[in-house]
């Protein structure tokens, strides 16, 4: 039976579906459905449901991101150390804004009044001085049972280095029917809080996940469903019910994995990741590989997971604009998302970005989502015109405005990934995808004076995609905290070896097999004394030379190193990688006599610089590689639009990229 594959990327404003069908690639767009995301996937999916072919479903998802800025999780209980109760209320004991005569509000995620302490320990060594008692644990059962609770994060001191007494009171309670996280399950890793704030926003999450995916697959019958991770890779849906906080920023990452492929194809292997939505912008810097970390935030909690590198702000296409207390104009982050939307749809009041777009002549009406969708400029025009009157502007002032800003912030998160990390944004070039991403992708470039905008065919659905380009990837932990003149090589391969069994074991479940399967080495070395770690590639005849490696990688990041400080080792880890089939990006040949008259739709009114134009619009699937024309002009593609302004060139090349340049 052939089987279809499809990514699927839900967005705040529209839900994104590639179809990967015979060797032929096809694409849909349809508007999200907020208050229950698996009904416009449902939609999407049915005629391929319905069809009877297999069907592989990979599914990039924003429901636990929101479900954690907007605080929607159930009551859940965090079971921790005697003694140690207060833990996520004290934190780091940091503070945001250091220089503020304000108080900071934060709001831990599990109540005071829901954190228990058990009388247990464990040493640094991994051995238990003190276990549970069957009796404390009955009356912390009763005490769950009275709280209604419905999830449990469960997260001891030193279970890093030895988890028995977890596993201990984790059993006792998936037996009673409650949701549970383990510490040493999920990060086996040293620094209390981050390991207790990670596993109890896995637990806030699992009811969440297990309820969304539970509808979402009863829905999908027989269909097979894997879900994107943040590390670059997907699991299955049972292994995400279980460790929901990994799939968080999924979405994004599927955009960074078919950036990397596309750009790789098109020879600019350094490049910036631009992905503009109608909620937010999504931005990633991939100087040849793709950048991971292990120390990231959602909103106001850590997490300490591998994660892309990916930096969010709230500006999109939805993003409102309004006037702040002191009557400035600002946009973003509040979205109009896909209802009621953007005044243009025809429901909302507030003018957005993308209204402002329209209004300056940068969307055609006519072709929005290839004409299938009918947007009202009259409605954004005077969404935009109402802001005008509030500021003493004109609409088409307010309009410009309105994008200034959000350039400006969009900019700002470049900077954060690029400049402010030691990367010199001239040798890279902007990767601009996403619905809204190439109506702004030229002057962001222009502004940091990158080297080119490379806008690929169906930007719009790049992050889906990239969903079809992903392998399956497992992550795996442990902490040592050994110097390199402590640390016995043979207990370290050791250790090692047991994480690539746990992996060997976790992608045979997912079906692939021993040539399919991929492990990377790495260890996160510090100075000791030092509060934060390096993560070094390590391979079996390393051990030798890592102290030196070590020198050279920090020296690289920081600008110094200590040749004589002692080096020590802090967490080994596994990267494991089962190898899927690739889509092939193919070049494509330009056909004789081919013309950019081809592709011309119409000729509209187009303002920049506080000058009218009037440009050209092209339809994209009427481009033919190695055609050149210049600004300003609109593309306009399905599901996405690329803005050329006066002063910039553009060349179509074998892959059907557009390339665009300012002119010298």
């Amino acid at each position: 039976m052939r089987t279809v594959r499809i990514g699927v990327d839900t967005g705040g404003t529209f839900t994104d579906f590639v179809i990967s069908e015979n060797g032929r690639l096809s694409t849909k767009k349809i508007p999200s459905t907020p208050d229950n995301p698996s009904r416009a996937i449902l939609e999407g999916l049915r005629e391929y449901l319905d069809s009877g072919h297999a069907l592989l479903v990979i599914h990039g998802t924003t429901v636990a991101t929101n479900a954690l800025l907007e605080r929607k999780g159930p009551r859940i209980a965090l079971v921790t150390t005697k003694g140690y109760e207060d833990i996520l209320s004290i934190g780091r004991q940091t503070r945001r804004l250091l220089y503020s005569l304000k108080g900071e509000d934060r709001i831990p995620l599990v109540r005071r009044n829901l954190c228990f302490g058990v009388s247990e320990r464990t040493t640094p060594a991994g051995t238990v001085e003190r276990a549970v008692s069957p009796a404390e644990l009955r009356a912390l059962v009763a005490k769950l049972r009275r709280r209604s609770i419905k999830a449990v994060a469960v997260s001891f001191i030193n279970a890093y280095a030895g988890g028995t007494n977890e596993e201990t009171v984790a059993d006792e309670l998936e037996r009673r029917g409650y949701l549970v996280c383990a510490s040493s399950r999920l990060l086996p890793e040293y620094r209390e809080f981050e390991r207790t704030s990670t596993t109890a926003v896995n637990a806030y999450l699992m009811p969440i996940l297990d309820w969304y995916l539970e509808s979402l697959e009863a829905g999908m019958g027989g269909a097979a469903l894997r879900i994107m991770q943040s590390n670059e890779g997907y699991i299955s849906s049972q292994k995400a019910k279980k460790e929901p906080i990994r799939t968080a920023l999924s979405g994004p990452a599927g955009g960074v994995v078919g950036s990397l492929e596309l750009a790789r194809a098109a020879g600019f292997p350094r490049f910036i990741s631009f992905d503009m939505g109608g909620t937010s912008t999504d931005v990633s810097l991939v100087d040849g590989e793709i950048r991971r970390t292990n120390e990231s935030a959602v909103g106001d909690f850590p997490i300490r997971l591998p994660i892309i590198d990916i930096h969010s702000v709230g500006a999109g296409g939805g993003s409102i604009a309004h006037l702040d207390e002191g009557g400035s104009l600002r946009v973003g982050p509040r979205s109009a998302g896909a209802d009621p939307g953007p005044a243009c749809y025809g429901r909302g009041e507030l003018p957005t970005v993308t209204d402002a777009n329209l209004v300056l002549g940068r969307i055609d009406p006519d072709f929005f989502l290839g004409g299938r969708m009918k947007i009202l400029p009259e409605r954004s025009r005077e969404a935009v015109g109402r802001l005008a009157a509030r500021i003493g502007k004109t609409t088409l002032e307010t309009a410009q405005g309105i994008i200034d800003i959000a350039n400006a912030n969009m900019e700002k998160a470049i900077r954060v990934i690029s400049i402010e990390r030691g990367f010199d944004p001239r040798e890279f070039v902007l990767l601009s995808f996403g619905g809204a991403g190439g109506m702004h992708a030229a002057d962001l470039a222009s502004a940091l004076r990158m080297k080119a905008v490379l806008a690929p065919e169906n930007a719009g659905v790049l992050s889906a995609f990239g969903l079809l380009l992903a392998d399956s990837i497992k992550d795996y932990s442990r902490s040592i905290l050994k110097t390199t003149d402590q640390a016995d090589p043979t207990e370290i391969e050791r250790r090692f070896k047991e994480m690539e069994k746990r992996g060997r074991r976790d992608l045979a479940e997912d079906g692939f097999k021993s040539p399919a399967m991929f492990f990377e080495r790495s260890i996160d070395l510090r100075y000791l004394g030092q509060s934060y770690e390096i993560t070094v590639p390590f391979r079996p005849d390393d051990f030798p030379s890592l102290p030196d490696e070590f020198h050279r990688v920090h020296e690289k990041t920081y600008a110094y190193r200590h040749a004589r400080g002692t080096v020590e080792i802090v967490t080994i880890r596994v990267k494991a990688r089962g190898v899927t089939g690739k889509l092939h990006i193919r070049k494509t040949k330009t056909p004789r006599g081919a013309s950019v008259r081809d592709a011309l739709r119409k000729i509209q009114p187009m303002y920049y610089g506080g000058r009218k134009y009037r440009g050209p619009v092209y339809d994209r699937s009427k481009l033919s590689p190695g055609l050149r024309f210049s600004g300003p002009a609109l593309v306009m593609d399905f599901g996405s639009t690329t803005f050329l302004p006066p002063g910039f060139s553009l060349r179509v090349d074998g892959y059907r990229n557009l390339i665009i340049r300012k002119n010298a």
